[in-house]
């Protein structure tokens, strides 16, 4: 449990740089991409959940995390030749673990998205609608410093790794 609120906080302190700089495997050479996907626009995601700003914060995930992979070039809409699209569709707070008093002290944090990924010269989908999922956990009054903000950075970290496996690597 440890080594994951580690995580948790690595990611809260620096969640792009720790996903594209430790992660070798996203790095690709420039070679790997077709023409014709190499400059992508990525808009900022619906949010159907409850939770303020959290559509915001993943697309500023998902284009740091590119930019940082550096395979794919993120610009403007009329620049690019494809473009990323979707929606927040969950965010949930689930309680994982109680006390002897039954007290909640171990929180989950769910977060679901479902993306779209279109070649815009062909209409082309690469993927359409695929949800991504991701979670992270904290503790109340945690002494390592674990809270929603690390739990919701590390359940970020989850999503963006799994939309860049999908849209660098399977190319």
């Amino acid at each position: 449990m440890s080594a994951r609120r580690a995580l948790g906080l690595a990611l809260a302190l620096g969640l792009v740089a720790v996903l594209a700089g430790a992660c070798g495997i996203y790095t690709a050479s420039s070679g790997r991409v077709a023409e014709d996907r190499k400059r992508v626009f990525v808009a900022f995601l619906e949010n159907e959940t409850p939770e303020a700003n959290i559509g915001v914060e993943l697309s500023d995930a998902i284009v740091a995390a590119l930019q940082r992979d550096n395979t794919l070039k993120v610009v403007g809409e009329d620049a690019a030749d494809a473009t990323v699209t979707g929606k927040v569709t969950r965010y949930l707070l689930r309680e994982m673990a109680t006390r002897a008093d039954l007290t909640v002290n171990e929180y989950q944090v769910q977060i679901a998205v479902s993306l779209t990924f279109t070649i815009k010269r062909t209409g082309e989908t690469i993927f359409e609608k695929r949800t991504f999922n991701g979670t992270g956990n904290y503790v109340l009054n945690d002494p390592q410093g674990t809270t929603e903000e690390s739990a919701r950075t590390e359940a970020a970290g989850q999503i963006v790794r799994d939309i860049l496996a999908q849209v660098v690597e399977d190319w």
